[in-house]
């Protein structure tokens, strides 16, 4: 049990990761607790229980990863990571406590929603390839899957708390503490970031200033037939499984016809099965393609069950499976990314992977309210089935027809649990 703490673990023996971790849970927390209120502001507050609005409330969040990729990833790869973190980290705070007084103040009404969280998608969009980036500035490339996999369990593990404390602040002293409670804790993050001890890190290369540096990093994606069907996966499950939000307030209202605690519980059970995910997957040495797979897999498995959840428990057990199963997806797809890619481009490659996720959930989130409007939350839950499914036969597909196994790799190509560290070509 020692040795597996130990190794599941070892990215906290450094001390700036550990500062990081620290700042970032108390600040997830926050986040999650923002979502939660501004989920139930938009479905019980400002609209007759209209998942549409919830969807497009996403949309307008997620849509500027894709909108803003073409200088996202350039100012990962070309800035300093850790002042761009911090001002990011700043202007979201400033956000958070806006949406919080004009909701404390009774004046808030849904376009006005909808602007803050197009604005803090704005924000978000140049903090997270930034913060995926950085992540080997800290801990070096021997424990990066490490610690991508402890900064997946130290968002999830925040999946768990927040929802929970944004159900009791709900119902206790209502939304806009919520909101204003989300600006605070942006400080701890801030304030980590100022302590760090900046001759331990290990700098990434800088790309140069030159034209083309967002085509360059296309190109690069392109040619690589491992990051192709890596990021076709993401897109699949970014557009068709990510609405979890959705689907979770629209069968927490509309079929089991419970409360804001109710949803909070619900949300904090899915968090129960991606924490799992994610020591799980801190405890592996490397990712693998395999890993991809069966996520996928074990995703439409969980979606399919919670269509079908007879009742509100049985639901909530589906959202733990379906938490496990995207979490080691999700984890798996980014280390395998950021340990292929070359450090120059890596940014700009976090940042398609990003934009394609999360850029196709603001696509499918409005549909998916629809469907969950017209013909029911059940129904709605039929596109993760379906997204899932679809990305395990992009799995399989490349899985079958990589090169075959007596071939030399070229730098940086995975050939199925492989991840070759010779550095990318």
């Amino acid at each position: 049990m020692k040795a597996w703490a130990t190794s599941t673990f070892r990215s906290l023996r450094v001390y700036n990761y550990r500062l990081w971790a620290t700042g970032a849970l108390v600040s997830n927390i926050g986040t999650w607790m923002q979502r939660i209120a501004q989920d139930w502001l938009v479905l019980t507050e400002l609209t007759d229980k209209s998942a549409s609005a919830v969807g497009i409330t996403t949309a307008l969040q997620f849509g500027p990863q894709l909108l803003l990729l073409p200088w996202t990833g350039i100012a990962a790869d070309r800035l300093n990571q850790r002042k761009l973190l911090m001002a990011t980290q700043a202007a979201m705070a400033l956000l958070a406590l806006g949406l919080g007084v004009l909701t404390l103040t009774g004046v808030v009404t849904l376009w006005e929603v909808y602007v803050f969280a197009f604005l803090l998608g704005c924000a978000a969009a140049f903090d997270a390839p930034a913060r995926q980036a950085f992540v080997s500035e800290m801990v070096g490339k021997e424990d990066l899957p490490n610690a991508v996999a402890l900064n997946s369990m130290t968002f999830n593990g925040a999946r768990m708390i927040g929802p929970a404390i944004a159900g009791f602040l709900i119902a206790g002293i209502g939304t806009g503490w919520v909101f204003v409670a989300n600006g605070a804790s942006y400080v701890a993050v801030v304030a980590s970031l100022l302590f760090f001890r900046l001759h331990e890190l290990l700098p990434n290369a800088r790309a140069p200033r030159r034209p083309g540096g967002f085509l360059e990093g296309l190109a690069y994606v392109w040619r690589r037939d491992d990051l192709r069907a890596n990021m076709i996966m993401v897109g699949l499950i970014g557009t068709f499984g990510m609405n979890f939000a959705i689907w979770t307030s629209a069968m927490a209202v509309k079929v089991f016809h419970t409360d804001a605690h109710g949803y909070a519980i619900l949300t904090s059970a899915m968090a129960v099965g991606t924490v799992a995910g994610a020591l799980l997957a801190a405890g592996r040495d490397e990712p693998g393609f395999h890993h991809l797979r069966s996520g996928t897999a074990v995703f439409a498995v969980g979606c399919l069950g919670a269509a079908l959840a007879p009742g509100y428990w049985f639901y909530a057990a589906a959202l733990i499976v379906i938490g496990v199963s995207v979490l080691t997806f999700l984890n798996a797809s980014n280390s395998l990314v950021q340990l292929t890619t070359e450090p120059t481009l890596r940014g700009r490659v976090m940042s398609i992977r990003m934009a394609i996720a999360m850029g196709g959930t603001s696509f499918g989130a409005p549909l998916v309210g629809w469907i969950a409007d017209q013909f029911g939350p059940r129904w709605s839950l039929g596109f993760g089935v379906a997204g899932g499914l679809a990305a395990t036969a992009v799995a399989v597909h490349y899985m079958i027809h990589r090169r075959d196994p007596g071939t030399p790799l070229e730098p940086g190509v995975v050939r199925g649990d492989l991840v070759e560290r010779q550095g990318p070509r």
